[in-house]
C-alpha cells in the first residue's frame, strides 16, 4: 500500500514539474522547447494541456492552441478561460466572444476577461450589453473594468457615476477611476482624486508619476516620485524613461545608478533609452555588465545595432543569443530587408519555426521593396492568417513596378477587408505610372461605395485632376475637403494650389497659396511652377526672390520651376544666373530636369552650340526628353548636322517611336533634300519603329471622355462624326449675314 502510494506520489511531483517547465517556456517564448516536453511526457493531465494552451497563445500561435483546445480529453474553466484568453492576447475578439457563448455556465474570471477586453478595446456598448448580464453584481473585478473603460475613453460621469455605485470597492477600483485621468492626460482632476482616496498603493503613486512624465512634465514628475513612500521598479523606470525620452541621458543614468535595487527591467529600460538615442556604445556596454539578460534584453540590442546598420554585429548577437525568440530574428530580418539583402533575411526566416504576422509582413514587404512580386505573392499565398497590411503591402509592391492589373487584382481579393489605406494605395499606384484617369475613377469609386476619404486619398485624387485638366471634378474635391475637415492640411493645400495652376486657374492658385497656413518648400515651389506653366516668369521669379527673403532655403524642385518659367519666356541670362546659383550658392547637384530646362533655355535662343556642350558635359547621362528638345531646337534654327547626331541618339533609347524619326524627316524636306528624307524613312523601318497612337481627353459635365486615335472601340465617335456632318452642312445652307 505504501509503495503504491509513493509511486502515485512520484507520478504527480514529476507531472507537476513538466507542467511548471512548459508554463516557464512559454513564458519565455522558448515555445519549441514546451512542446518537445509536451510530446514527450508519458502521463499529463488538464493542467499540463492548459499550460500548454496558454505557452501557444502568449507567443502568437493561438491556432495551434485551439487545435489543443479541441483534442483536450477532458476540459475544465481553466481550458476555456485559458482559450478565451489566448484569443483575447492576440487580439482576435471575435472568436474569444464566440467562444465565451459556448461555454455551459462561464464563472466571474469568465464575464470579466470578455468584459475587459471590451472595454481595452473602446468597445464600451459591448462591454455594457455584457455588464448588464452579469448574474453575480458582486464581482469587484467586472466593476473596475466597466469604470476604468468609461475613463479610458473620457467619460468620467459615466465612469464616476459606476464607480459611486458599487457594492464595494477595493485599490483597484480606485486605481482604474484615477488611471482614466492619467492616461487621458488630465491631471488636474487626476490630482484632485488621488487626494479624495481612501487607500493608495504604489500602483496609485506610479499612475500619477506616469501622468505627468506622459505630458513631458518632468519638475512635477520629479517632484512627485520623491514624495512616493515606497518607490519600487516600476516607479525608477517611470522617471527613468521620461528622462530618457526628453533627451537628459546624464540625469536618466544618475537615476538608474542610484536604483537600490536593479532588475532585468531596470537593465533593458536603460539600454532601451540609450539605444533610442543612437548610443548604441553605451547600451553595448550595460549589456556586458548585466548579471542577467532576458529575451528583451537580447532582442533590443540586436534592434539598437539594426537602427544603425551595423548588421553583422547585430547578427553576432543574434547567433549568441540562448533562446532566440521571433521578436529578435524579425528585428533582424528587418535590417536585411532594409538594406535589400533579402537572401540573408530569407535564411533566418527559413529557420524560424513558427512565424507571426509580423515577420510574413517584413519579408513581404522586402521583397515588394526589391521588385520581387514572384517572392512576394508565394509568401503571401502560403500565409494563413493575413492582416490588412498584408494585403496593402502588396497592392502597393505591385503598383512599385508597374503592374497595376496584379495590383487590382489583390484589392478585388480583399473583398470587405479593405480600408482607406488599401483604396489610396491602389489609387497612388494609378497616379505614379501615370494611369491618371483611372486614379480618378477608383476615388469617384471609394465615395460611392460610402469610404471615408483622407488627406491622402484627397491628395492624389487632386494631383489625378492636375494631371487631366479637370477642374469642375477638381472643385468638387476641393469642396469635399472643406466639409471633411482636410483643407488646411498642407498635403491637400499644395494639391489645390498644383490643381488650380495646372487647370489655368492661377488666381485661385495665389489666393490658396495667401491663405495657407502653415506653408511648407512645397507650396511655394507649387505656386512657382503654376506661374511657369502659365506663361508668368516673372512672378515665378518674383515669388522666388520672395521665397529666399522669408528664409526658405530652396530644393531641387523650386529651381526645375523657376528656370523653367526663364525657359518659356526666353530670359536665358537670368536662367544661366539662377544654374549657377543652384550648384555654387545652394550646393545642389544638377538633376536631368534641371539640365533639359537649360537645354530647352539654350535651344529656344538658338544658341545650340552651348546647348549642345552642357549635353556632352552632363554629369548624369542625358534621357531621350533633353536629346528631343534639342532635336526641335534644331529643326526651327535647321541644324541638320545636331539634327542628325540627336536622332541617333534617341533611336538607341527609344527605338519603338517614330517621332524623331518624322522631325528629321520634315527638316530634310524643309531643305529640299529628298534623298536624305528616303533614307531616314528606309532606317525608320528596318528599326522596327512604330507609330503610337495620339490620345486626348475632355471632361463635359463632370466626366471625362478620352480619344485614342484609329480606336474603333470609342462608343460616342460615331455619334461626335454625325453631330459634326449635321453641323457643317447647317453651316453651309445658312446665309453668311445671319452667322456674322
Amino acid at each position: 500500500m505504501k509503495a503504491s502510494l509513493k509511486s502515485t506520489g512520484n507520478k504527480g511531483s514529476y507531472v507537476f514539474n513538466e507542467n511548471k517547465k512548459i508554463t516557464q517556456l512559454g513564458k519565455s517564448g522558448r515555445v519549441e522547447e514546451a512542446i518537445k516536453i509536451f510530446s514527450q511526457m508519458s502521463q499529463k493531465n488538464t493542467v499540463t494541456y492548459n499550460s500548454m494552451i496558454s505557452a501557444y497563445a502568449k507567443n502568437g500561435r493561438v491556432n495551434d492552441a485551439r487545435k489543443l483546445f479541441e483534442q483536450m480529453p477532458q476540459r475544465n474553466l481553466v481550458s476555456w478561460n485559458s482559450m478565451i484568453a489566448g484569443y483575447l492576447h492576440n487580439d482576435k475578439v471575435k472568436e474569444a466572444r464566440e467562444l465565451f457563448d459556448k461555454m455551459f455556465r462561464p464563472d466571474l474570471f469568465s464575464w470579466a476577461l470578455m468584459i475587459t477586453c471590451y472595454t481595452r478595446k473602446g468597445e464600451l456598448e459591448k462591454a455594457r450589453e455584457l455588464f448588464d448580464l452579469l448574474p453575480n453584481k458582486e464581482d469587484t473585478a467586472c466593476w473596475n473594468a466597466m469604470v476604468a473603460g468609461y475613463a479610458k475613453i473620457g467619460n468620467y460621469n459615466e465612469a464616476k457615476k459606476l464607480f459611486d455605485a458599487m457594492p464595494s470597492k477595493n485599490i483597484v477600483s480606485w486605481n482604474s477611476m484615477l488611471s482614466g485621468y492619467t492616461k487621458n492626460g488630465e491631471m488636474h482632476l487626476a490630482l484632485k482624486f488621488f487626494e479624495a482616496m481612501e487607500e493608495r498603493d504604489v500602483v496609485s503613486w506610479n499612475l500619477m508619476l506616469d501622468g505627468y512624465v506622459e505630458l513631458d512634465d518632468l519638475d512635477s514628475a520629479w517632484k512627485f516620485f520623491q514624495k512616493i513612500p515606497e518607490q519600487n521598479v516600476v516607479s525608477w523606470v517611470t522617471m527613468l524613461s521620461g528622462y530618457s525620452r526628453n533627451g537628459r541621458m546624464l540625469e536618466a543614468r544618475r537615476l538608474f545608478d542610484q536604483m537600490p535595487i536593479r532588475n532585468v527591467v531596470a537593465w533593458n529600460a536603460m539600454i532601451a533609452a540609450y539605444v533610442q538615442r543612437g548610443q548604441i556604445e553605451e547600451a553595448a556596454r550595460l549589456f556586458i555588465e548585466m548579471p542577467e539578460r532576458n529575451p528583451v534584453s537580447w532582442t533590443t540590442m540586436i534592434d539598437g545595432y539594426v537602427r544603425i546598420a551595423k548588421l553583422d554585429e547585430a547578427r553576432r548577437l543574434l547567433d549568441q543569443m540562448p533562446y532566440k525568440n521571433i521578436a529578435a530574428q524579425t528585428a533582424m530580418i528587418s535590417g536585411y530587408v532594409q538594406n535589400k539583402r533579402m537572401d540573408e533575411a530569407n535564411q533566418i526566416f527559413d529557420k524560424i519555426g513558427t512565424h507571426d504576422v509580423v515577420c510574413w509582413n517584413v519579408m513581404i514587404k522586402g521583397y515588394a521593396q526589391c521588385g520581387r512580386m514572384d517572392e512576394a505573392i508565394n509568401l503571401f499565398r502560403q500565409m494563413v492568417n493575413k492582416d490588412i497590411v498584408t494585403w496593402n503591402t502588396m497592392i502597393a509592391g505591385y503598383a512599385q513596378i508597374g503592374q497595376m492589373d496584379n495590383a487590382v487584382k489583390i484589392f478585388e481579393e480583399m473583398g470587405k477587408r479593405r480600408n482607406t489605406v488599401s483604396w489610396n494605395s491602389l489609387i497612388s499606384g494609378f497616379l505614379q505610372n501615370e494611369f491618371h484617369l483611372d486614379a480618378l475613377k477608383i476615388f469617384v469609386l471609394m465615395t460611392q461605395e460610402g469610404k471615408k476619404a483622407d488627406h491622402s486619398t484627397l491628395a492624389c485624387a487632386l494631383s489625378a485632376c492636375a494631371h487631366l485638366a479637370a477642374l469642375q471634378i477638381g472643385r468638387q474635391i476641393h469642396h469635399l475637403a472643406i466639409k471633411s475637415g482636410y483643407v488646411n492640411d498642407l498635403f491637400v493645400g499644395n494639391s489645390l494650389i498644383t490643381m488650380y495652376a495646372k487647370c489655368g486657374r492661377i488666381q485661385n492658385a495665389e489666393l490658396l497659396f495667401k491663405d495657407a497656413d502653415p506653408v511648407d518648400v512645397i507650396s511655394w515651389n507649387s505656386l512657382i511652377a503654376g506661374y511657369a506653366i502659365n506663361g508668368n516668369a516673372t512672378e515665378a521669379i518674383k515669388l522666388f526672390e520672395e521665397m529666399i527673403m522669408e528664409g526658405v532655403a530652396p530644393d531641387p524642385v523650386t529651381f526645375i520651376g523657376v528656370l523653367s518659367a526663364c525657359s518659356h519666356v526666353g530670359l536665358v541670362d537670368w536662367g544661366l544666373k539662377l544654374f549657377e546659383c543652384m550648384t555654387e550658392v545652394y550646393a545642389i547637384e544638377p538633376l536631368v530636369e534641371h539640365y533639359a530646362c537649360m537645354v530647352d533655355l539654350l535651344s529656344r535662343a538658338g544658341r545650340l552650340d552651348e546647348a549642345f556642350e552642357m549635353v556632352k558635359g552632363m554629369k548624369i547621362k542625358p534621357n531621350a526628353g533633353i536629346w528631343g528638345t534639342l532635336l526641335g531646337a534644331c529643326r526651327m534654327h535647321q541644324n541638320i548636322k545636331l539634327g542628325r547626331f540627336a536622332v541617333e541618339k534617341l533611336s538607341e533609347l527609344e527605338p519603338q517611336k517614330t517621332s524623331h524619326y518624322a522631325l528629321l524627316c520634315n527638316m530634310h524636306a524643309e531643305a529640299g533634300r529628298w534623298d536624305e528624307v528616303e533614307k531616314v524613312r528606309v532606317s525608320m523601318e528596318g528599326s522596327g519603329a512604330q507609330k503610337q497612337p495620339g490620345c486626348s481627353w475632355i471632361e463635359v459635365k463632370n466626366q471625362i471622355h478620352t480619344f485614342l486615335s484609329g480606336d474603333p472601340k470609342q462608343s460616342i465617335t460615331v455619334e461626335i462624326c454625325c453631330t459634326l456632318k449635321t453641323l457643317a452642312a447647317q453651316i453651309r445652307n445658312t446665309p453668311l449675314a445671319v452667322i456674322i
